[in-house]
């Protein structure tokens, strides 16, 4: 029998909510029955919602607030004002106890200011960062960050890069996962002066991982290194354009077999395969991204994803729970954190 674990949802987060957010709770509740929820949002739009499905009704709980984090909301703004918005309370579940993680479809901004602020970064880590998975011709692979740090020093990668490897490690199951650093070029000489830092001290550092060494965009997608490092401005418009690039090819494809009575029999004959591709690559299938570094849980889901794509982000913060992961990393973290690098530069404070 499953361990019950309690979630807190951000009911008002996204650019859907709380419709969604409830239809993705129950569909999560369909394949894990064991989890219980705390529902922070309005009352009087959830009750309604739930009252068609008294499956859900019966594990979930309404903790209601009529203020909630809108999408264009300054981080600063929200750590200022905002300490009874949905968001927030939902985040603060988990410092109580009260719950093992928390899922919000939200501001991303704001809800990586508030989860530090609220639940602290463990120890040794300076900025959290978004980790996410990608689809890769080889399987899967991690990347980070994907928008919490526009701007980063060559620190803040080399943490990115031991957080990355524990996480494939303790997460993934993978022994010796291989480590890359984002760049314009593969070469030593190319890239920024904070990348070709952060390279170094990877090189130089006395840390047992497995340094690649620079990938390029092209390199995500082939899958040619476990775990993709860089910072969140460019992690971010890698994540886009994949998603983007998904949704071109999807439109190609369906305008290509509408296009003769030919092709629409072709359509038939490869229906099997191109809904077997269509699964691999719905990116709602890799919804849920997790703050690493937090001394918590804490998964963000795409703010325009549907029910389906937040289920999946609840099933991403319920396997960390259960299987102990953020712990796990924080052992690991303790064990190859950052304090271990000897780099001059970074102990120089280079940017």
């Amino acid at each position: 029998m499953s361990v019950p674990v309690t979630i807190s949802i951000d009911a008002m987060g996204g650019d859907s909510a709380p419709e969604i957010v409830v239809e993705g709770v129950r569909m999560a509740h369909e394949r894990l029955p064991h989890v219980r929820y705390l529902l922070f949002g309005d009352e009087a739009r959830l009750a309604p919602l739930l009252a068609p499905y008294p499956g859900i009704a019966g594990v979930c709980s309404v903790r209601h607030t009529d203020e909630a984090v809108s999408n264009d909301a300054k981080p600063g703004q929200v750590l200022r004002t905002g300490r009874r918005s949905s968001m927030w309370l939902a985040i603060d579940a988990v410092k109580k106890g009260e719950a093992a993680g928390v899922v919000s479809a939200g501001n991303t901004g704001a809800l990586m200011a508030v989860s530090k602020f609220v639940l602290r970064t463990l120890p040794g880590i300076d900025r959290p960062a978004i980790a996410a998975l990608f689809p890769t011709i080889r399987g899967e692979t991690l990347m980070l960050d994907l928008g919490a740090n526009i701007d980063c020093n060559a620190n803040n990668l080399v943490e990115f890069a031991v957080m990355g490897e524990v996480y494939a490690r303790a997460v993934l199951g993978l022994e010796t996962p291989a480590i890359g650093l984002l760049n314009v070029g593969s070469e030593d000489m190319k890239g920024s002066d904070v990348v070709k830092t952060a390279a170094a001290t990877l090189r130089e550092s006395h840390l047992p991982i497995n340094f690649y060494g620079f990938v390029e965009g092209n390199d995500i997608c082939a899958g040619t290194v476990d775990v993709v490092v860089t910072d969140g401005f460019s992690g971010n418009i890698s994540l886009k354009t994949a998603e983007g690039t998904v949704k071109l090819y999807s439109t190609f494809l369906k305008e290509a077999f509408k296009s003769s009575l030919m092709s629409k029999i072709g359509f038939l004959f490869a229906r099997r395969a191109l809904n077997r591709v269509k699964v691999r690559t719905d990116p709602r299938r890799y919804n849920g991204a997790m703050f690493l570094g937090l001394n918590g849980i804490a998964v963000k889901s795409h703010g325009g994803t549907d029910a389906f794509g937040f289920a999946n982000a609840i099933g991403v913060a319920v396997e960390l729970v259960t299987h102990g992961y953020n712990e796990r990393i924080r052992k690991e973290f303790d064990r190859l954190k950052p304090a271990n690098i000897t780099s001059p530069q970074l102990a120089a404070g280079t940017r």
